[in-house]
């Protein structure tokens, strides 16, 4: 397996995070469970392989162009045969920019994009399918991105405020000062809360949890710290309230996930 990340270009990087391509020769059969990211993403499969995804307690085909809306909970997922998908990851609140619709009713699914954008997508992937050559595939999507950004003026006002609310929280993740942080802006509590989720799909407790733990994930797979070391680093109190959150967000124990392998994962990471 391979996973490489690229830059997007200057005009586009307020927007995207990155671009990826994960490339696997091989026909292993294997399952994996995706973790919460805090970001959304675009997936064209240009390989012949086949990914599946797990609802309710069905596993289900996912479509060849993807949208991920925000998951907030462990997703398992099952992959056959060789694949060449390539990936767009926004940042929490910049998805925002490209859909009409409020984020949220994305929620833990995987949508078929050209049910959402229609001809438009369905074009794209066909002139991605047309080239190999991995940066003429990302000048299409980038034409394509831009494009969307040009005809689909949004609410681009309040994205940026949520953009700052979001920095905000970083800097004071703790709930009791939600309303410090909602009087710095000039709105409500309650209005913070529901111009938060509109434009990322998640509560801002949800926010900041989830980049707590991917914080702690990094830490996990990238040191040798012991888990209390981690805990306090990540944010958390203590180790219990650290493995509590580690264990609702990936289904299984920290101790657990350094003994099993999580190939998609490890290599995002």
């Amino acid at each position: 397996m391979q996973f490489q990340h690229f830059s997007p270009s200057e005009i586009l990087k307020p927007y995207i995070k990155h671009y990826y391509i994960f490339e696997s020769d091989s026909d292993i059969e294997f399952e994996d469970t995706v973790f919460p990211s805090g970001e959304m993403e675009i997936i064209f499969n240009l390989g012949d392989g086949i990914w599946e995804s797990l609802v309710d307690k069905n596993f289900y085909k996912t479509p060849k162009i993807e949208l991920w809306g925000q998951i907030t909970k462990p997703l398992a997922i099952k992959s056959k045969g060789k694949h060449t998908m390539l990936g767009i990851r926004f940042y929490t609140h910049t998805a925002a920019y490209f859909f009409k619709d409020e984020i949220g009713i994305f929620n833990n699914q995987i949508f078929d994009l050209e049910d959402i954008i229609g001809n438009p997508i369905k074009k794209l992937q066909n002139q991605l399918l047309e080239t190999s050559d991995i940066q003429k595939r990302i000048e299409l999507i980038e034409t394509f991105l831009i494009q969307k950004i040009i005809t689909n003026p949004k609410r681009s006002d309040k994205i940026e405020k949520v953009a700052h609310i979001l920095s905000s929280l970083l800097s004071e993740p703790t709930e009791t000062n939600i309303s410090s942080i909602s009087e710095k802006y000039g709105i409500t509590p309650r209005y913070l809360h529901k111009l938060v989720f509109q434009h990322t799909g998640l509560a801002p407790k949800s926010f900041n949890k989830i980049k707590r733990f991917q914080h702690s994930l990094k830490l996990i797979n990238n040191t040798e710290y012991p888990f209390t070391s981690i805990a306090y680093d990540s944010g958390y109190f203590d180790q219990s309230h650290f493995i509590r959150d580690f264990k609702f967000f990936t289904g299984t124990t920290p101790t657990s996930y350094l003994e099993n392998q999580f190939p998609i994962n490890h290599l995002i990471l």
